[in-house]
């Protein structure tokens, strides 16, 4: 009696040697295997630091133009106020020459006129 070959049968011929034939690979290349996926698992590492080492970088980047901008705006501020204030000051200055002239010019008129009395 010959077996016929039917697709069922082929099948049932490669279930019965595939344990043995991936048992067999597995010995010889199964450690390669398992490096291998280490290593990539350490390439796809290495590339997402590289990844987030430049988006940290850009962000980095982003916030110090939007604090150098702030610091900007405060500098300008303050250079208002300065100017506020030396106007301020000159103003100031003025009244005070002004005041003492004006006490000296009077201390000189009422000498004279006790002078002349």
């Amino acid at each position: 009696m010959e077996t016929q070959i039917t697709p069922k049968y082929i099948k049932q011929l490669v279930y019965s040697f595939l344990p043995e034939v991936l048992a067999q690979y597995q010995e010889e290349k199964g450690k390669d295997f398992y490096l291998n996926s280490l290593l990539e698992r350490l390439i796809l590492l290495e590339e997402e630091l590289k990844a987030l080492r430049i988006e940290i970088k850009q962000r980095f980047e982003a916030q110090k133009q939007k604090s150098d901008a702030k610091f900007e705006a405060i500098n300008v501020r303050f250079e208002a106020i300065n100017a506020r204030f030396k106007a301020l000051d000159k103003r100031l200055n003025f009244l005070q020459w002004l005041i003492g002239i004006g006490f000296a010019f009077l201390a000189g008129l009422i000498t004279l006129l006790n002078f002349f009395k």
